[in-house]
């Protein structure tokens, strides 16, 4: 496996310390090297670590740090991922407006770099802030378009996330019996891949959850989470439109 591989792998099995000690690594590595790549891709990494330790301010810097590789590099395909990172850093302190326009321009890059899942990931993204801006039939589009290409192409790493979106989408909708439902079906889907959600997800999902249980109660949320867990995510859209 390559360093891209590997650290991105020990970061979604939830393994920080490690994705710290390979990030460092390699920056020292790359830049001996001249390798922007793998430097971009290490302090990338190390925003990743620090926003998901709640340090958003030091994920902004990192992110910063691993643009300003990229565009000295002159590879634009580089600069996709620090730009993500922007992106969803100003999602989760709030800025949403700004979080828009990043993830809009985070989308035409990635359709001119020609790489479909990155594109549905961050309209995935794109999603969320819209359903933070009250902008609910918006958001249900953005989600089913996203939902659809997953299936569609078998993108089995992306189908956590579809459930998560789906829960925070029924709690927006005050149904939360099937948020309930499908945040059950979101942890199962990430135990099943030995993974644990991105940052900014994470968040989202705690959310949903904190609403659900609040809205039916303890008991009620068990019983609706339970039987999630048992359905199959293909099951658990199947009545949706």
């Amino acid at each position: 496996m390559t360093f891209s591989e590997d650290v991105r792998a020990a970061f979604r099995r939830g393994e920080t310390d490690a994705v710290v000690r390979m990030s460092e690594t390699e920056i020292e590595r790359a830049r001996a090297a001249g390798d922007p790549a793998g430097e971009v891709e290490a302090r990338y990494s190390l925003a990743r670590v620090a926003i998901r330790s709640g340090d958003l301010a030091g994920g902004e810097a990192r992110a910063r740090e691993a643009l300003e590789v990229a565009v000295r590099s002159g590879d634009r395909g580089l600069e996709e991922r620090p730009r993500h990172v922007l992106a969803a850093v100003a999602r989760m302190s709030g800025q949403l407006l700004r979080a828009r326009d990043l993830y809009r321009e985070s989308i035409a890059l990635n359709e001119a770099l020609d790489r479909p899942a990155t594109v549905n990931s961050e309209t995935h993204n794109l999603a969320f802030c819209e359903l933070r801006l009250g902008n609910v039939e918006e958001a249900r589009r953005l989600f089913a378009e996203s939902r659809e290409r997953v299936f569609g192409n078998g993108w089995a790493d992306f189908v956590p996330y579809v459930c998560l979106a789906d829960a925070a989408l029924a709690v927006a909708e005050d149904d939360h019996a099937r948020a309930a439902r499908m945040i059950g079906v979101a942890d199962a889907a990430f135990a099943a891949l030995g993974q644990v959600p991105d940052p900014d997800d994470a968040a989202d999902l705690a959310t949903a959850r904190d609403a659900a249980t609040a809205a039916l109660g303890a008991a009620t949320f068990d019983e609706e989470y339970a039987a999630g867990r048992r359905l199959d995510p293909r099951a658990a859209f199947a009545d949706r439109r």
